[in-house]
């Protein structure tokens, strides 16, 4: 049955529904006139959806129903288990269909729109499970010709998809142009160099799916990046602030095997998140991996030809292959000997680049990033042995340069890894030991190291392990220790907003900010009402523990005058609405950018997730670390006033 076909009968069957509806003032369940087979026939027009169709012997066990809701009006059809399977609507009560919504396992997954009700689809539209792409079809061919919303990680999966399929044109709707670069009011020095990475677009993808053994036959599976980054206004990069994606991965899959493509720096223009550059598998000697961001990147090294400044060529090839390796190293299943064998060739790289360094400044620059490598292969134990390297190097430093500022950088950094691979190893009775050792290594560093870069970081630890112990009282002596000798660091920053938190019990509870949903979200509309306060965020999976009772406690309660607000602390917005659809958490959500640098996450130097506030209906808190098991055990006496 073609469109045309369905929107004269929708013509037809939606305005009897509405007749019906008025003079029955109710709504309507009326016998369909569409058949289960004639409703399952249409198939999105977008192809990268995943929705629920039953086989055709189980027809017979599915339904269609007509319904009406305010003025929309339309057909439901429910699978063999009731679950909702489609939905055809008129939305704007005119007679005619323009929308096609699908679903799985019940949950909307995506929709087409016919926007301008001329019996073509002019918007397909992700949502829920399905994801936050919105894109605009101008011409009503079937192809997207701009998106409204596109997240980074679904601009990355559209990049491989169009290289794969050899899409030119959808490849270009996600790299960054001209216009989007005057939108934003990026730096002209800047935006001339990005452009040049992103023309030719077509040209490049093909040159690069035709030298790559696995990209034409792969799928795209992730996108890894760390958090975005966000650059202020006074960095006099743009009319506004920016936010990016320094240099992001995605993993692809081909032929059972997993293999990283780098995607680069991605930019954020409105809701539309873009690539600067042509996405390049990470294979065969020859791959040409990107030294870092342009728009991180002080505008004084843009204008150089070497992606940093002052870096000689020499040292710019060395670090064009370690990271490559770095980037290696990110891929998954990678197994430990591999690990080793890339840290050493990775080490030794970063000495040669080290010795060929220009400045000091340089030096001490790429002997750091040595460091970090080593230190964070330790502690995710992907490479234990980096704790003894760094101990090494600690010792080698001591000797030779005792006076130098990387001996306090390698000694904080020889302590957290030890850390880790000693609880990673210990059994569980010598826990405590590998605890008591590691406190005593930060306590040493502090008295050897008082104005070290990592001191307030360190203090910042020792406070949150006393608390995160039961021990209130020693953590609110660390946090007035670093509010007082480091005011201005994050980490003392954070220490003014602990010792709040600690003091909120009995104290009314200040909180506001943007609702998830839109509008405003203030404790103070509550009044009246108990309230349970959850810091959250669904990148931490303990917080998915309580989320059952805490359903359970909302049915159960929310009648009787209790409330639950989120202050949801995820550091990308696309992920929210999917985990909050998943888990049903029907309640209230706070939402502000930052994850847990976000205003109310320091504002109350929340240490860990989830954090739990009960307030009662004079917005006092009575509890400000509350568990599941506190909430439910008080809330009879709270919500009945005692």
């Amino acid at each position: 049955m073609t469109l045309h076909s369905w929107q004269a009968l929708g013509r037809v069957c939606v305005v009897g529904l509405a007749a019906l509806a008025v003079a029955t003032d109710t709504p309507v369940i009326a016998a369909p006139t569409a058949s289960v087979k004639d409703t399952l026939a249409f198939t999105p027009k977008q192809q990268d959806v995943e929705y629920e169709t039953p086989k055709p012997e189980e027809f017979a066990k599915c339904k269609v129903e007509a319904e009406r809701k305010g003025k929309a009006s339309g057909w439901v059809v429910l699978g063999p288990a009731g679950q909702i399977l489609r939905k055809i609507i008129d939305t704007d009560g005119d007679g005619t269909l323009d929308q096609w919504r699908y679903y799985n396992q019940g949950v909307e997954v995506y929709r087409d729109i016919d926007s301008n009700n001329n019996g073509k689809i002019d918007q397909s539209r992700w949502v829920n499970l399905g994801g936050s792409r919105w894109g605009i079809d101008q011409n009503e061919d079937g192809k997207i010709d701009a998106w409204k919303t596109l997240s980074a990680s679904e601009a990355s999966k559209e990049a491989i998809r169009a290289m794969v399929s050899g899409d030119d044109a959808a490849l270009q709707l996600v790299m960054v142009n001209a216009e989007d670069l005057k939108s934003i009011g990026l730096n002209q020095q800047l935006a001339t160099k990005l452009l040049e990475s992103a023309t030719d677009v077509g040209k490049k993808s093909r040159a690069i799916v035709s030298k790559s053994r696995v990209l034409a036959q792969s799928r795209w599976v992730r996108f890894d990046a760390l958090m975005p980054s966000t650059i202020p206004l006074d960095d006099e990069k743009a009319t506004g602030d920016l936010q990016a994606y320094e240099n992001a991965m995605a993993i692809v899959e081909s032929q059972g095997k997993f293999i990283g493509v780098q995607i680069g720096e991605v930019v954020r223009i409105g809701e539309v998140w873009k690539l600067t550059q042509v996405p390049q598998p990470i294979e065969g000697d020859g791959t040409h991996v990107s030294a870092g961001g342009t728009l991180i990147q002080p505008l004084l090294a843009v204008a150089g030809t070497g992606t940093n400044p002052g870096t000689s060529p020499e040292v710019e090839k060395l670090l064009v292959y370690l990271q490559k390796i770095e980037s290696t190293m990110m891929q998954p299943n990678v197994d430990k000997a591999t690990v080793k064998s890339l840290m050493a060739r990775r080490a030794d790289l970063l000495r040669r680049a080290i010795d060929l360094a220009d400045t000091d400044d340089e030096k001490l620059l790429l002997t750091k990033q040595m460091v970090d490598g080593y230190a964070l292969a330790a502690q995710m134990g992907t490479f234990p042995e980096g704790a003894a390297d760094l101990r090494a190097m600690e010792v080698d430093l001591r000797r030779r340069t005792p006076k130098s500022p990387l001996v306090p950088y390698v000694a904080y950094r020889r302590i957290q890894a030890q850390y880790y691979v000693d609880m990673t190893a210990a059994e569980k009775d010598k826990a405590a030991d590998v605890q008591k050792e590691w406190i005593k290594g930060m306590e040493d560093f502090l008295k050897e190291f008082p104005e070290s870069e990592d001191g307030a970081d360190a203090m910042l630890l020792l406070a949150h392990h006393e608390e995160l112990s039961g021990r209130a009282k020693e953590a609110a002596e660390w946090y007035q220790r670093l509010m007082k000798e480091r005011p201005k660091t994050d980490a003392g920053i954070r220490a003014v907003g602990a010792l709040r938190r600690l003091d909120l019990t009995g104290k009314a509870l200040v909180l506001n900010g943007p609702g998830f949903e839109g509008g405003t979200i203030d404790i103070r509309s509550y009044k009246g009402k108990t309230v349970l306060v959850v810091f959250w965020s669904s990148e931490y999976r303990i917080c998915e523990e309580d989320l059952p009772q805490l359903r359970a406690l909302y049915q159960d309660n929310k009648a009787r005058g209790f409330e639950i607000v989120g202050v949801c602390l995820d550091s990308q917005k696309e992920t929210i609405k999917p985990f909050l659809t998943q888990h049903r958490m029907t309640w209230p959500q706070l939402y502000q950018p930052g994850g847990l640098n976000a205003p109310a996450a320091i504002n109350y130097g929340i240490a860990s997730l989830p954090t739990m506030f009960l307030v009662n209906g004079d917005g006092i808190v009575v509890n400000r670390s509350a568990t599941v098991q506190d909430v439910n055990t008080a809330l009879k006496k709270v919500v009945a006033g005692k």
